[in-house]
C-alpha cells in the first residue's frame, strides 16, 4: 500500500466525501451535505478499458450514487452509460473479448479508402445485441451522464444531457467516439456534424470544473500517472494537420487543447497529494510502473492488464489498503457474459 498511498492523500476531500456519503447510503438529489460531486471518465480508443475497470471498482466498493453528474467522453462516454445502467463489466470485457477482432479495428481498411475502425461493428452487434445497454436505464438515471462531442462546425465542444429519446442518446455516443483519422469523416448530431468529444477539450474533467455547481471531482484518467510529456509531439501536429482539412480551425483548435490539457494534467497531479482550492480535484490513473495502453491495443492480455491497474488505484484509494486484482470468469446469465473481479468486501473497514 506504501506505492498507492505515495501518490495521493488518504484524506483527499474527494474520497473522504465519497465514504462519508457511502456510509450515510446518501442517493442523487436527495442530499443535505451540501456538496455536489461530479465524476470525470476519460476515454482514448481501446484505452478506455482502464476507465471501464475504473468504474466497476466504484460500484464493487459502493461508492457508485456518492456521485450528482457525470462528465464523459470518447469511450469513457459508453463506459458512462453502462455504468448508470448497471453494467458495469459489459463494458470492460466487451474491450479484451469482442474488440479485438478486424470485425471492429483493421488497419487493412485503409488500402480500400475505409475507416479503420467499425463504429457500426461496435455500436450496433456489441452494445446494440451481445452485451446490450440499457439505453432506457440510462435515460431514467438518477445521476446525469453528460457527453463530450466536438462540434466542428462551430469548433466548440458540447457536452449534452438532455437525451430526448435512445436514438438522441446513442447519436451522441456514436460522435463522441468518432475518432478523427481512425473514422473517415464526422458523424452527424442533432444540427451538427460530430466528432470525438477530446479534440477540442481533452479531457472531461476540463468541462467538469467549469460547472459552478461542483464541489468535488473524481477524474478518471487512463494514461498512467506521470505521463504526460510537455510540449506538442510531432503526432500531435500531425493529427492537427489533418484535422484542418476537415474544417479550417480545428486542427489549430486542437493543437491548443493538448497545450491546455498538459498544463492542466500538470496542476491536477500535484493535487493528489496537496488539495488545494474547490473544486477539489483528485484524478486517479494507473500507477507510474503500468505501461500505457495504446489506442489501438488489439492484445487482449495487454487489455487485460490495462483493466487490473485501473480497478487496482481506485479500490486501494477509496478503501485504503491494496489488494490485487484477479480475474474471475463465471457462467453467463441469460446469454450475457459476466466478469467479476473479487472483492474483499467483509473486510472493507
Amino acid at each position: 500500500m506504501t506505492e498507492m498511498t505515495a501518490h495521493w492523500a488518504e484524506d483527499h476531500p474527494v474520497l473522504e466525501v465519497l465514504r462519508e456519503r457511502r456510509e450515510r447510503q446518501s442517493r442523487p438529489g436527495r442530499r443535505d451535505d451540501g456538496h455536489f460531486v461530479a465524476l470525470a471518465v476519460e476515454g482514448g480508443g481501446l484505452r478506455g478499458v482502464v476507465s471501464a475497470a475504473m468504474l466497476c471498482a466504484l460500484e464493487d466498493i459502493e461508492v457508485k450514487n456518492g456521485f450528482d453528474i457525470i462528465y464523459s467522453c470518447s469511450s469513457g462516454a459508453i463506459n458512462a452509460a453502462y455504468f448508470v445502467g448497471g453494467e458495469t463489466w459489459y463494458p470492460t470485457s466487451i474491450y479484451f473479448d469482442d474488440l479485438t477482432s478486424k470485425d471492429f479495428l483493421d488497419f487493412r481498411r485503409i488500402l480500400r479508402g475505409q475507416s479503420i475502425m467499425n463504429l457500426d461493428f461496435a455500436l450496433g452487434d456489441i452494445v446494440g445485441e451481445r452485451k446490450p445497454l440499457s439505453y432506457e436505464a440510462v435515460l431514467k438515471s438518477e445521476i446525469p451522464v453528460h457527453i463530450m462531442v466536438t462540434d466542428i462546425d462551430n469548433l466548440t465542444t458540447r457536452a449534452p444531457a438532455d437525451f430526448s429519446s435512445a436514438a438522441d442518446l446513442l447519436s451522441a455516443l456514436r460522435a463522441s467516439m468518432w475518432l478523427p483519422l481512425a473514422v473517415r469523416g464526422a458523424s452527424p448530431f442533432r444540427d451538427f456534424r460530430g466528432i470525438d468529444g477530446g479534440v477540442l477539450t481533452a479531457h472531461p474533467f476540463l468541462i467538469a470544473e467549469k460547472d459552478e455547481r461542483v464541489t468535488h471531482i473524481l477524474s478518471l484518467s487512463t494514461r498512467p500517472m506521470g505521463s504526460t510529456r510537455p510540449g506538442v509531439s510531432l503526432l500531435n501536429r500531425y493529427v492537427g494537420f489533418r484535422l484542418d482539412r476537415l474544417r479550417a480551425g480545428l486542427g489549430r483548435g486542437y493543437v491548443d487543447a493538448v497545450r491546455t490539457y498538459k498544463q492542466a494534467r500538470r496542476r491536477i497531479e500535484d493535487e493528489r497529494l496537496h488539495p488545494a482550492r474547490r473544486p477539489y480535484i483528485l484524478d486517479l490513473a494507473p500507477l507510474p510502473r503500468h505501461a500505457e495502453v495504446i489506442r489501438h491495443e488489439s492484445n487482449p492480455w495487454l487489455l487485460l492488464e490495462g483493466a487490473r491497474s485501473g480497478y487496482e488505484v481506485v479500490y486501494s484509494a477509496v478503501e485504503r489498503k491494496y489488494r490485487r486484482a484477479m480475474l474471475r470468469l463465471t457462467v453467463p446469465d441469460h446469454n450475457r457474459a459476466e466478469f467479476l473481479f473479487p472483492v474483499d468486501r467483509l473486510n472493507r473497514h
